[in-house]
Order: C-alpha cells, then sequence, then structure tokens
C-alpha cells in the first residue's frame, strides 16, 4: 500500500483527505512569541481574529521528528511506501525535516517538492491521489503529482499587500493602483496580473483568468476564502458555469497562508483533470 503524506500549508480539506486517506503535517504558526499547530489547537477564526488586533504572527517547518511520527502512523497503518509532497523549498524549509525523516522512516518515501505553495500543493496530492486510485505504482504517482505542480494555476485577491510585502512574498517593485489588484504566485512571489475597480469586477477578471488558462481542458478547481466565504460563494458559482471545470472543492485559508494574506483573502487553484 502507498500512503499519502503533506503539510499543512497545502490547506488540504476534509473532502480531499479524507479522499485518498493522506496524512498531514502540522506547520507551526507563531503568535505573539505563541507557538500553535496548524489545524490542531489553532483554529483559522482564532487566527485572523488575533491578526485583526495587531498580533505579531510568523510560520515555521515542522520538525524532522513530526514528518517522521506522520511515516510512523503510516507504516503503522499497513504503508509500504510513502509519497511524501510539500510546499516547495523556495518558499519554506519543510523539505529539509521531510528529507530527515525520510532517512529514518520505517518504510522508503518519496519526497516531491512542488515549488509551490498553499493548495497549490494540495493539487499535487490531488493528482497524486487520483493517479494511485486507477492503480499506478510510486513512480507514476509521484510523475502525476510533479506534473500538477508544473500545471497548477492561482489566482486571487486580498484586502491589502501589506502583509505579503512584510512576509518577502511580495514581487519587487510591486505597487497597489486603485481599485483591487488581481493576484497570482508565481516562483514564490506574489505578482498583479490585474487591476479590477471593484470586488465584482475582481471576481469576473479571476474566472476569466481561469477560463483563458484553461485553454479548453478539463480541469480540477479549489475555491478558497479567509472569511469571505459570500465572496467566495459568487466566485465559486461563476466558475462551476464554466465548462472547463470538471469538479470544484472548497477549502479554508489557514493561518500558514493567512499569516501572509490576511483575512478577506479570496482565490482558486486549478490544474488539469488528465
Amino acid at each position: 500500500m502507498i500512503a499519502l503524506v503533506t503539510d499543512s500549508s497545502s490547506q488540504l480539506p476534509r473532502s480531499l483527505r479524507e479522499r485518498y486517506q493522506v496524512g498531514v503535517v502540522p506547520l507551526t504558526v507563531v503568535v505573539d512569541d505563541e507557538a500553535h499547530r496548524e489545524g490542531i489547537d489553532l483554529t483559522a477564526a482564532d487566527f485572523y481574529e488575533w491578526l485583526r488586533t495587531g498580533a505579531t504572527v510568523s510560520t515555521a517547518a515542522p520538525s524532522p521528528g513530526e514528518v517522521l511520527q506522520a511515516y510512523e502512523r503510516a507504516a503503522e497503518a499497513g504503508a509500504t511506501e510513502i509519497l511524501s509532497i510539500h510546499i516547495g523549498s523556495n518558499t519554506s524549509a519543510t523539505i529539509n525535516s521531510v528529507k530527515l525523516a525520510a532517512d529514518l522512516s520505517p518504510v522508503p518515501v518519496e519526497i516531491v517538492d512542488t515549488g509551490t505553495a498553499s493548495f497549490a500543493v494540495a493539487c499535487c496530492v490531488w493528482a497524486a491521489g487520483d493517479a494511485l486510485a486507477a492503480g499506478s505504482d510510486l513512480t507514476r504517482a509521484a510523475e502525476a503529482a510533479r506534473s500538477a505542480a508544473g500545471q497548477v494555476g492561482n489566482v486571487f485577491i486580498m484586502d491589502g499587500l501589506d502583509l505579503a510585502r512584510r512576509g518577502g512574498r511580495l514581487a519587487e517593485g510591486t505597487q497597489e493602483g486603485d481599485g483591487v489588484p488581481v493576484l497570482a504566485l508565481v516562483d514564490g512571489q506574489i505578482q498583479v496580473i490585474a487591476q479590477a475597480s471593484d470586488a465584482d469586477a475582481a471576481i469576473d477578471a479571476m474566472t476569466t483568468y481561469v477560463a483563458e488558462a484553461a485553454a479548453g481542458a478539463p480541469q480540477r478547481v479549489g475555491v478558497g476564502d479567509a472569511l469571505v466565504p459570500e465572496l467566495a460563494d459568487e466566485y465559486e458559482t461563476r466558475l462551476r458555469a464554466l465548462p472547463e471545470v470538471e469538479e470544484l472543492v472548497r477549502y479554508e485559508i489557514g493561518p500558514s497562508v493567512g499569516a501572509h494574506t490576511g483575512p478577506g483573502t479570496v482565490g482558486a487553484c486549478f490544474f488539469p483533470a488528465r
């Protein structure tokens, strides 16, 4: 049996976690010098409330021991091989912990450095899970994850660029203009790809962006938000109307990503279904 493992920065929703029985290693989120484990003892609602009140926040990679525990649990559940799919080494030190843990794992581990972050990592897990469900071996499932990593697209809006700028995620020279900037994470850097007059126009721009990027190919799509479910509902409705959208899931933008984007963020990640 091949087990899947990822980290909490993937924002993997319960629907996909349960469908593919994925082990999730929590990242550490530090709020005013107090460490929390994402998805375990820190909820998104509490995190954003602290952020709004001016708390100092940062994120840290899981320890090798925490990753090893996930591998040991997978082995105890019957896994003979593990496919470990993670946030890119260009944005996090998580891969370093993963490599150290893999050397101590009770079963062989294949590591995929996705080179991306947030739900784009979940897209890679999604692709690998589909491959395994179709009977692929470890090598082919890893290839599916890497292929998704090379094809996954993303687009989003957020309330302001200050958090991204302070966290070093904003592309150099990027400036806010009038209206709502439409953004994409490219090579670990947030870039402005369009400027919309208001939120509704931004939803239109993001829908068009997905349709044009799909170029007629069926897509798997995740729509996420940070405390703006109504706006995400509208975006979901518009995306579901696109013939290219084959399957769509919703996810919550949690603390490890929200630390760089803040509340008020909504967007999508997508990749070819086949």
